[in-house]
């Protein structure tokens, strides 16, 4: 009776921690970091760990498929948010491409900046960092400072807005997972 008793508290230990790495992937996500590639790679591991074939095992293959589709869309949203934004505004391509770089910089700057701020200040670095690059870009492609301060500010609203979507799809990759482990 001990051996299946030890099995079951292994597991559910094992996913416990599953679940705590996830939120820690979560709360990455919040810091504009790639969490959702640590939620994957946690929950790859727990599947290979009891895989049990594609429709078997504690964690499937269509749960696995729908992370993986999940952590790309949180990619894209987050990634090409600025550069809609500033597109939607008529800036230039490299205006729009530059909005990316400067989401990525801007959080970087945000976070020891305003390190008083955890996970805001990485936002809110994130944000004015697309503006700012997005209007140096259309600056630089020769558009005058109406045209590239109107594109800044949809970037930034871009890069808001794709933030908060990776968030809500980190969140979702959450659920999927704790649902797998409870409904297998």
């Amino acid at each position: 009776m001990i051996g299946p008793m030890l099995d079951t508290t292994i597991l559910i230990s094992v996913s416990v921690l599953l679940l705590l790495v996830n939120a820690v992937g979560v709360f990455l996500v919040a810091m504009q970091l790639p969490g959702t590639w640590l939620m994957l790679a946690a929950t790859v591991g727990m599947a290979w760990w009891r895989w049990d074939g594609w429709s078997g095992g504690l964690i499937t293959g269509w749960t696995l498929l729908a992370l993986v589709v999940l952590a790309i869309v949180g990619e894209l949203v987050e990634f090409l948010g600025p550069a809609m934004g500033a597109a939607r505004e008529k800036s230039s391509r490299r205006a729009a491409g530059l909005s990316v770089v400067g989401g990525v910089v801007g959080a970087l700057i945000g976070t020891v900046v305003l390190a008083f701020l955890p996970i805001l200040g990485t936002l809110i670095g994130a944000v004015v960092g697309s503006g700012v690059f997005s209007i140096g870009g259309d600056l630089w492609a020769g558009r005058g400072w109406e045209p590239a301060l109107r594109g800044g500010k949809g970037a930034a609203i871009g890069r808001f807005w794709g933030a908060l979507g990776k968030l809500v799809i980190a969140v979702v990759m959450w659920a999927v997972v704790a649902a797998a482990l409870v409904w297998p």
